[in-house]
């Protein structure tokens, strides 16, 4: 009697985890169908998952950026700062900050303009 009850919550565990596990891989193909164009629009959950912001290559945008300043290791070190945190730097060697609001945005605890 023990044996049969034992068996029946093994069976019963193992059946709930296929469930589970079949649950989660509709969930992914769906969403994968969405991020490949599929006929499923885009939920909240795929949404959350699309979002990456555009990767630039600071170190070369911003030697560019403070290729005209006179203290370039200050300017290079504030511009990559920025540029990490804002992933955009304006074009140009100075002014254009509207290219990039948030970058125009960052403030030193003096609350002088931070990005150069």
């Amino acid at each position: 009697m023990k044996m049969k009850l034992f068996l029946l919550f093994v069976t019963a565990i193992l059946l709930i985890q296929a469930f589970a596990e079949a649950s989660q891989g509709t969930d992914a193909s769906h969403a994968l169908a969405s991020m490949n164009g599929g006929e499923r629009g885009i939920t909240n959950i795929d949404k959350r998952h699309q979002h990456h912001p555009r990767k630039i290559n600071c170190s070369y945008v911003c030697a560019r950026r403070c290729s005209k300043s006179s203290r370039k290791n200050m300017c290079h070190r504030a511009c990559k700062t920025c540029c990490a945190r804002c992933h955009c730097v304006p074009p140009g060697t100075y002014g254009n900050k509207n290219a990039c609001p948030c970058y125009a945005k960052l403030k030193t605890h003096g609350n002088r303009p931070k990005c150069p």
